[in-house]
């Protein structure tokens, strides 16, 4: 079965998933070679649109998503992926999610403490 890459100009969305809480982590996108590798590998590994090139969750961090189960939807333009977190989390703002914001009346508010120090893992910043 072939992933439908052509349909968003090369790219497949990849939602990243908890394996075990069912949490989603991330969201990310991935080209063909980033599908490949991350099969390959067992890491995820996705294409940068900001930086039009590969990357490694984890590369600079350490913490690397241990892939457990990949699935597709209906139309194999997306995927579910579903990772073991390596490390203290997967935000590059220091969260163990992305999603640590919530709308609560008309605003997005931090629901959430920081799992660790993202200047202390990227050096200044992220």
């Amino acid at each position: 079965m072939k992933l439908d890459f052509e349909k968003s100009n090369g790219l497949i969305t990849a939602v990243v998933q908890d394996h075990l809480s069912g949490r989603v982590l991330m969201v990310g996108y991935m080209n063909e070679e980033a599908f490949r590798r991350t099969v390959e590998t067992g890491f995820t590994t996705f294409y940068s649109r900001s930086r039009r090139k590969l990357w490694v969750k984890g590369e600079s961090s350490g913490h690397r998503l241990v892939v457990k189960e990949i699935s597709t939807d209906c139309d194999h333009d997306a995927l579910l992926v579903k990772v073991e977190a390596a490390g203290a989390g997967v935000c590059h703002e220091g969260y163990e999610s992305c999603f640590f914001r919530r709308l609560e009346d008309g605003e997005w508010k931090v629901s959430e403490t920081q799992t660790y120090d993202p200047k202390a893992v990227y050096g200044g910043g992220a």
